[in-house]
């Protein structure tokens, strides 16, 4: 006969509130990567982010044939859950669901969060699903979720200067500039816009969708925050 302990009822949720985390509005979901949508997700990719002739990221992981694309993202995410949560640093991927459909993956990362309570998004969308406003609402979901429901106080992001759509939706969200910098993308330099958005300019906005949270409180307790 086996005997049963008080850590037998301890689930996942428990020991990584991460994977309880999940965030709504209308079709669009956020939620934990577990293997499942990390898979499908990365056959997603296979199939294509951007355009042959462009980059919108700093490492070029979405070169190569669609099985090391795919494969990019596996070894990306898993090594990303190991390092998720540290003394002095904060890193989660989001899963991006539409309609039951996985589209792309929403991000943020900081350091010292609890002390700056700032971090910065990034996120990337199939190609096949873009144009049609869902990089916009996941990135206003993501900020509800920073904002009302882990209290941050500054939310910032980055996009290279000839990435029309990415500087499109930032500025459409009310980001303000801050800065620039130049970086090396594929072997030449390129310039990146940096930009900030404050809580107050996002309290400010009148036209936030309606966002739904599930399982913060449990992530504050384990951020500190």
């Amino acid at each position: 006969m086996t005997t049963r302990t008080a850590t037998d009822s301890l689930t996942l949720d428990d020991l990584w509130p991460f994977a309880g985390l999940h965030v709504v509005s209308g079709d669009v979901e956020l939620r934990y990567l577990d293997d499942d949508l990390l898979l499908r997700l990365a056959r997603l990719a296979a199939e294509g982010v951007h355009a042959e002739d462009a980059m919108p990221f700093t490492t070029p992981w979405t070169r190569g044939t669609p099985a090391e694309v795919g494969r990019s993202v596996l070894t990306y995410h898993w090594g990303g859950r190991a390092g998720a949560l540290g003394t002095d640093r904060l890193r989660l991927e989001l899963g991006v669901v539409r309609a039951g459909e996985p589209v792309g993956i929403q991000g943020f990362f900081g350091t010292d969060v609890a002390v700056t309570r700032t971090v910065e998004t990034g996120s990337w969308l199939g190609r096949r699903h873009q144009g049609r406003g869902t990089g916009t609402l996941m990135r206003r979901m993501v900020l509800h979720l920073l904002f009302e429901g882990l209290g941050m106080v500054e939310a910032t992001t980055v996009a290279f200067a000839d990435n029309g759509p990415s500087n499109g939706v930032t500025r459409r969200l009310g980001y303000e500039p801050n800065g620039v910098e130049i970086l090396a993308r594929e072997g030449r330099a390129v310039t990146s816009n940096r930009y900030r958005l404050t809580r107050e300019a996002w309290e400010a906005q009148t036209d936030r969708p309606e966002v739904t949270l599930h399982g913060v409180e449990p992530v504050r307790e384990l951020l500190g925050l």
